[in-house]
């Protein structure tokens, strides 16, 4: 790892064993990009790398030359209107109208390790030794705005996290229009972009398309990073797959509106652009103030799709997630929800724990419902104390009971929210996000309490820290139900309306942040109708979050495969639901579901007292399972095998640091009669080791990785006798192990 600075060629460049990533000065003084992929030797001279030609109708810097246009020059954060002509990295009102900028270069430093983003997630190191970091100071000479953009570049992987501070040195307001965390040109287009998009209980499906000249982009307004589009983005070369081939990674560790965009232009250049989406962005950057954009992370490889994957796993999982929890194993757990949903008593909630306790259960989670007048979704959110006559022993009585069986005890909140019918907003009926005048529209019956504002979020924490201070609380489930409308905040002035969005998430961040460190031995789960902000900004708060309300082993096959592509398994909730599933009224076996839900932080989602002797057996023996492996899963190495979006029989498997233990999953859709025999080739085990497969056979690891790993079921002809048969949403795992 290093960062080389040639200051006769104004030339910047940060390398590792993996990747390079260099700039140089532009001659008229912005900053320009020349290369950024696979590590190549240092040099004192890389101006080749700048090309220039005359080209028609296009408009030039400087009045002798008619090669040197912004138009056809790659740059690092670029500016619309001086000669170029693409979407802008930037964009900055003054007080004379002028959205023009000239952002030159004005110095530069290097830190070893990398600073914190002040009031935002960000991923850090805990040794300096781990990351250097380039800071470069450009200026506008004429409105003296100095923008610092922050390259770090990590010892391992392929890994550039980036991000733009915004100085007003200047005597006038300007208005920040666009702020973007990334701007990267690349030399071609040959690219195909790869977006993660869905909706409520089908978040981050794979959607795949070849980059064509125009834009192509994803984003939210939502006020959230949404269901409907994930802050991340792959762009790929056409021939790269899983296993192989050059790929670029993008990620914006930010929670709130963002936008992902690739522009390719007439001469198939690509920009990229990702950041806070510059729609209903606009603040206000007084005289002496300045204005911090979210980080976005880059991740290069030439070692295809499941490498890129892998090393977004180990930065996310082990620097971006921090605290207690960040390298323990995950309790075990059961919610409530899908059992009881808003009809319970304390008897109630203690039979099914009682139950849970028996089966080897180790956290209980009481969802929704407890406090206020909370009896559905017309009432309650906001009244943060317990509902007596419920709980009369109060949430402080509950949790120690439940602590008394030996499990630990966990608590839903929906702090962000109030419903109309609270003492909350009887007392505080503007601190809802609504505009003056407008219709206030409503999602679920609830609202959206402004967090812009300090007051509202100090009033939060109170009753939140309450709760959790009085009681013996172990795990918070921390939801959020409803999208941002009628966007507006009553505390805020007119020419600052336009921050509002940006400061709601920083608010959010700030509660995140006073309750972590309150209590940093509670467990949080970020949740937000299950996958509306599974984003890697809660992530730095919450070490798992729950992946999607859609609980069918199924459905959970392609959501969990798709989310694998940036996120951990150690930050998926996946639980084990009731059948037939709430969702898809859909039949799936008891072992299909809890091989699924395996891959991630594991637990239960229904009432065990309404199972069957036998299930319970089943179920004793699969906590069992997951307490002898969770470790493997959670931390292993993953793998994609094969996709439930592109065959009938999925699989993924976790590999241990080591490579003497993994575990494969395998997955069948629909059966089928008189099928082919089947294999799946497994990844990253040693080829020289000899493995025993679930107890029984041995094989050497390039056997199971070249010749495979015979899965064939019954269905592949006539089920001999004591055979076990194959059906629909069947499913297998294979345990392997070193000997």
């Amino acid at each position: 790892m290093n960062i080389s600075v040639n200051p006769k060629q104004d030339t910047f460049h940060l390398y590792n064993h993996e990747v390079s990533y260099i700039m140089t000065v532009l001659p008229n003084g912005q900053l320009g990009q020349l290369y950024f992929g696979r590590r190549v030797h240092e040099r004192e001279d890389y101006s080749y790398l700048l090309e220039s030609k005359p080209r028609p109708m296009s408009s030039c810097v400087f009045d002798t030359d008619k090669c040197f246009s912004m138009e056809h020059i790659r740059q690092e954060y670029a500016v619309f209107g001086t000669t170029d002509f693409r979407m802008p990295a930037v964009e900055i009102l003054q007080d004379n109208g002028s959205r023009i900028s000239e952002l030159l270069f004005h110095d530069y430093r290097i830190e070893n390790g990398k600073p914190k983003l002040p009031g935002l997630p960000a991923t850090y190191t805990e040794d300096e030794s781990e990351a250097q970091t380039l800071i470069i100071g450009l200026e506008d000479p004429l409105t003296r705005i100095r923008l610092e953009l922050f390259y770090t570049i990590f010892e391992k992987g392929g890994i550039i996290a980036r991000s733009a501070r915004f100085i007003n040195n200047g005597k006038e307001n300007v208005h920040l229009n666009t702020a973007m965390s990334l701007c990267m040109d690349l030399p071609d287009s040959d690219y195909d972009w790869i977006q993660f998009s869905g909706a409520w209980a089908r978040e981050r499906y794979p959607k795949t398309r070849h980059l064509e000249q125009g834009i192509q982009s994803v984003g939210s307004m939502r006020g959230h990073s949404s269901h409907n589009h994930n802050p991340f983005v792959i762009l790929k070369r056409p021939s790269a797959d899983e296993f192989q081939g050059e790929a670029i990674g993008f990620s914006l560790i930010y929670s709130g509106n963002f936008l992902a965009q690739a522009e390719v232009d007439a001469y198939d250049t690509t920009r990229f652009l990702m950041g806070i989406h510059p729609a209903g962005f606009d603040w206000k950057l007084s005289a002496g103030t300045s204005f911090q954009t979210p980080e976005a992370v880059m991740v290069y490889t030439d070692q295809g799709l499941n490498c890129l994957s892998q090393t977004f796993h180990r930065l996310y999982q082990k620097r971006l997630a921090r605290g207690y929890w960040r390298d323990r194993e995950r309790p075990i757990l059961i919610n409530n929800w899908e059992a009881t949903y808003f009809d319970f008593n304390e008897e109630k909630i203690l039979s099914i724990a009682r139950r849970a306790k028996e089966c080897g259960v180790e956290l209980f989670v009481l969802d929704d419902g407890w406090f206020g007048q909370r009896n559905g979704e017309h009432a309650g959110l906001g009244d943060w104390f317990v509902n007596r006559e419920k709980l009369p022993d109060g949430i402080a009585g509950l949790s120690e009971k439940i602590e008394e069986m030996g499990m630990m005890f966990g608590l839903w909140f929906e702090p962000e929210m109030v419903n109309m019918d609270s003492d909350l907003y009887r007392e505080h009926p503007d601190w809802i996000i609504q505009t003056p005048g407008r219709r206030s529209s409503h999602g679920r019956f609830q609202y959206v309490l402004d967090f812009s504002r300090k007051e509202v979020v100090d009033r939060i924490y109170k009753m939140m820290e309450k709760i959790l201070s009085d009681a013996k609380i172990s795990y918070v489930k921390w939801d959020m139900n409803r999208s941002i409308t009628e966007c507006y905040s009553s505390a805020l002035p007119a020419d600052r309306q336009g921050e509002v969005y940006h400061r709601y998430i920083l608010g959010v961040y700030d509660l995140y942040e006073r309750l972590t460190s309150r209590f940093p031995h509670v467990l949080f789960e970020s949740c937000a109708s299950g996958g509306g902000r599974f984003d890697p900004g809660l992530l730095y708060y919450a070490p798992q979050g729950w992946t999607s309300d859609d609980t069918d082993a199924v459905e959970r096959l392609k959501i969990q495969y798709g989310t694998s592509y940036c996120y951990p398994v150690s930050s998926m909730g996946s639980h084990v639901s009731v059948t037939p599933n709430h969702q898809l009224n859909r039949n799936t076996p008891l072992y299909t579901r809890a091989n699924v839900a395996y891959f991630g932080t594991f637990g239960y989602e229904l009432d065990l007292n309404r199972l069957t002797d036998e299930e319970l057996e089943e179920v004793k023996e699969q906590v069992r399972f997951m307490k002898k492996y969770r470790r493997l899963i959670q931390y292993g190495t993953f793998y994609r095998l094969q996709s439930p979006f592109e065959n009938n029989v999925a699989g993924w498997m976790v590999v241990s640091s080591d490579r003497r233990e993994a575990l494969v999953g395998r997955y069948k859709i629909l059966n089928g009669t008189n099928q082919p025999f089947e294999r799946m080739y497994l990844k990253g085990l040693d080829k020289d080791t000899k493995y025993l497969v679930n107890g029984n056979e041995t094989h050497y690891g390039d056997e199971l990785m070249h010749c495979g790993l015979v899965t064939t079921d019954a269905s592949a002809g006539e089920t001999a006798p004591g055979e076990k048969m194959s059906c629909d949403f069947d499913s297998e795992l294979y345990v392997i192990e070193a000997v």
